[in-house]
């Protein structure tokens, strides 16, 4: 019996499913043993065989009603993982699934299917700003592309204890040093370099202004020219199939290390900055956890500042305009680049830093940014 293009489309979406706890083909970098930020998990145990049975009758019974130019673009958002650009999937918003006694709209019962299984509801997501359907409220036609979607990464109270620094370790704000001592860094004194000077000659060139400026790093040493960014989104990657931006793989880096090479090699598609208007946002498309650390992620009378993990797929808040205003003291980090009369954010790549980590300091970890915000 000759098989149809679209059965075939279904057939290889099928295949494409998010893995559950049980199926054997879970990324030990995608799925950690805690969620983001809470601790939560994000594996969910394997359904039973009728379940399972039925919620693959339910999806492939959807995707044949969907239009084949549709199923491609799903395919290959799917299939790529979100590193190639793949338009908006416009669907009905309003069309209801049930799967035993739950019922999940259209575009719920997707992103559960191709990326989180254990989603409960759509106010665990949140839409990234490259789709259609951002901003939007109840539109008829709501995109349904899961790689077009976030899970927002909330923030617990009281924060994880790995991620509270001594007191011991942490400059007093008035301190002239902007970069750690001798004792800090195990014995080498270190100085940053200048942190403004090549953002600003392009500024006084004529340039459009800048919003921020990405700074990479690789233990104490800074890699390549600070990037200056004017457009609202930068996806920051070392390899990414398809899309623009800051590339860590065509930096030339000097370091030798091993660590550091593997890190790099795990960096992937990265993260999206994106300036959106309540803040900017950080977006983990990577397949492994990253690390941030913000004078605005915590609260205003804390004395330290604390680091962050943001797992694949999740989405936080790494900058708030608000809050920012209400700050005495812009930054407590350990080692920045420019003097503490702005703002900037660290987020460092698969390892984390802090008092229950062998790192203590940033500065110690293989691969990190430091993105500093234009107060001006």
């Amino acid at each position: 019996m000759f098989r149809t293009k679209r059965s075939g489309l279904v057939r290889r979406l099928w295949r494409s499913r998010a893995p559950v706890e049980g199926d054997g083909e879970l990324d030990r970098g995608t799925h950690g043993s805690g969620g983001c930020c809470m601790g939560k998990t994000t594996k969910v145990a394997k359904s039973n065989a009728g379940s399972e049975a039925e919620l693959k009758a339910l999806t492939h019974s959807i995707l044949k009603k969907i239009k084949e130019k549709q199923l491609e673009v799903l395919l290959q958002a799917v299939e790529s993982k979100g590193g190639a650009r793949s338009p908006c999937l416009l669907l009905p918003s309003k069309v209801d699934a049930k799967v035993g006694q739950q019922s999940y709209s259209l575009p719920m019962l997707l992103y559960k299917v191709f990326r989180w299984p254990d989603l409960r509801h759509s106010s665990e997501l949140k839409r990234l700003s490259c789709c259609e359907s951002y901003g939007k409220i109840n539109p008829e036609l709501v995109c349904c592309n899961p790689h077009h979607m976030s899970r927002l990464c909330e923030l617990e109270s009281p924060p994880p204890p790995y991620s509270r620094y001594p007191m011991d370790y942490l400059k007093p704000p008035d301190s002239p040093d902007s970069g750690p001592s001798s004792s800090d860094t195990g014995g080498t004194t270190y100085s940053a370099p200048v942190g403004l000077s090549d953002s600003l000659a392009l500024q006084e060139s004529g340039e459009r202004a800048h919003w921020c400026v990405v700074a990479y790093w690789e233990e104490k040493t800074r890699v390549g020219r600070l990037y200056s960014v004017q457009e609202p989104s930068l996806d920051i990657f070392y390899d990414l199939p398809q899309g623009n931006g800051f590339c860590l793989g065509q930096l030339c880096s000097e370091n030798k290390s091993q660590l550091v090479q593997m890190v790099r090699a795990k960096i992937g598609y990265g993260i999206q900055l994106t300036r959106e208007p309540d803040g900017v946002w950080v977006y983990n498309r990577s397949c492994y956890p990253i690390f941030i650390k913000s004078a605005t992620l915590d609260n205003p009378d804390s004395r330290t500042l604390l680091v962050h993990k943001v797992f694949p797929g999740f989405s936080i808040k790494a900058f708030d305009y608000d809050k920012a205003g209400t700050l005495q003291r812009p930054n407590d980090h350990e080692f920045t680049q420019q003097p503490r009369t702005g703002f900037t954010v660290q987020i460092s790549f698969v390892k984390g830093w802090g008092q229950c980590y062998t790192r203590q300091f940033i500065s110690s970890c293989p691969c990190w940014l430091e993105v500093i915000f234009n107060t001006r």
